[in-house]
C-alpha cells in the first residue's frame, strides 16, 4: 500500500502546509464571494461516515464538494454495513477502491487509526472524541482574517479538556503562539498531547490568569457528545469556568471570542459575550465552508503524485 496522506489530527501537517491550507482557504473565499466558478473536485467523490450527529462538518463538506464540481456520500453509521459489524479495515478497503477520500466522525479515535490503516485514500477526522483538527482551520482562518498572524499571540481555553482542547495544544505547538487553559482538576487534556507542546502550553488554575492579556478567548460545552449523563454534574463542576464580560474585560480590549459550537448560553458562555461585540463565532462557523475545501485540495495535491 502506497504512503498516503491522512488528516487524523494537526499533527499530520507541519507550519509550512497549515498555513498553505489557512491562505488557500482565505483565497477560495474571496473568488467564491466575487463569484468566480470553481472545479478543483470535478469527478472526485467523498465518503462520509457519521457515527456522531452533526451540523457544521457535514454541511461543512457536503457543499465543499457540491461547490467545487464534486459529489459527497453520507453514510450513517445505522445505514450502512457497519451497524451489522462489519470491521472499518473491510469498510476501508471497500471504500478506497471507489471514492476519492473518506471523511468519519465518530466517538472513539481507534476507528480513525483503523481506517487510516486500511485505505488507500486520505481520511479526515470529522470529529473523535481525541481531536477535532477541521474545527481549528477554521478557527485559525478566522483568527488570521481578523488578526493577521496567530505566531507569538496568547489565547485562552477556559473549560472541559476535551477534543477541542486538544487540537488548540496541537495548534498552538504547530503555529508557535501562547496558549493558556483553565480547565477543574480531573478534566484536564491529553496527558501525552500536553506533554508534545508543554514549551508551548501553560496550566492555570484560575480562568482569570488565563484570559489575562490575551488576544483570543475560547471555550467549548461542559459537557460533549455522549457526556449528556454528566451534565448535572458538570455544571456543578464547571460553574466558575463561564465565559463572561467580566472575564472577558481581562483580556485584551480587542480580544476576540470563539466557540466551535453549539453553544449553551448562560452554562460555559454568557449570552452577552457570545452575541456581543467581542464574538466573531458565526465567521468561524462559515469559515468551515472554506477549510474543508481547503483542506480537500491540499490532500488530494499531496496524494496525486
Amino acid at each position: 500500500m502506497n504512503k498516503v496522506r491522512h488528516f487524523k489530527s494537526l499533527l499530520d501537517v507541519n507550519k509550512k502546509e497549515f498555513l498553505k491550507i489557512i491562505n488557500n482557504a482565505i483565497d477560495i473565499k474571496n473568488k467564491i464571494n466575487s463569484n468566480e466558478k470553481l472545479d478543483l473536485f470535478k469527478n472526485k467523490t467523498l465518503a462520509m461516515i457519521f457515527k456522531k450527529n452533526s451540523t457544521r462538518t457535514r454541511i461543512a463538506f457536503e457543499v465543499a464538494m457540491s461547490k467545487m464540481g464534486g459529489h459527497a456520500i453520507f453514510l450513517s453509521e445505522e445505514s450502512s454495513q457497519i451497524s451489522r459489524g462489519e470491521n472499518l479495515s473491510d469498510t476501508a478497503k471497500v471504500l478506497s477502491g471507489m471514492v476519492d477520500l473518506v471523511l468519519i466522525r465518530t466517538s472513539n479515535h481507534n476507528d480513525i487509526l483503523e481506517l487510516s490503516n486500511n485505505s488507500d485514500v486520505p481520511i479526515i477526522n470529522g470529529l473523535s472524541n481525541m481531536f477535532h483538527p477541521c474545527q481549528l482551520l477554521a478557527d485559525i482562518q478566522t483568527f488570521t482574517e481578523i488578526k493577521g498572524s496567530i505566531e507569538n499571540k496568547k489565547v485562552a481555553w477556559i473549560g472541559d479538556g476535551c477534543n477541542m482542547c486538544n487540537s488548540y495544544i496541537n495548534a498552538a505547538k504547530i503555529l508557535d503562539f501562547n496558549l493558556k487553559i483553565s480547565i477543574p482538576t480531573g478534566y484536564e487534556p491529553d496527558e501525552r498531547t500536553l506533554e508534545l507542546a508543554s514549551d508551548h502550553v501553560e496550566l492555570c488554575d484560575l480562568p482569570g490568569n488565563a484570559v489575562e492579556d490575551c488576544d483570543l478567548v475560547t471555550t467549548d460545552v461542559w459537557a460533549s457528545m455522549g457526556l449528556e449523563s454528566e451534565s448535572d454534574k458538570r455544571k456543578n463542576v464547571f460553574k466558575g469556568y463561564q465565559v463572561n464580560s467580566n472575564l472577558m474585560s481581562k483580556a485584551k480590549k480587542d480580544a476576540i471570542f470563539m466557540h466551535c459550537l453549539p453553544a449553551h448560553r448562560g452554562e460555559e458562555v454568557e449570552a452577552d459575550v457570545i452575541d456581543g461585540k467581542q464574538s466573531v463565532v458565526w465567521q468561524q462557523a462559515h469559515n468551515r465552508l472554506y477549510t474543508s475545501i481547503a483542506l480537500i485540495d491540499f490532500l488530494l495535491n499531496e496524494n496525486s503524485n
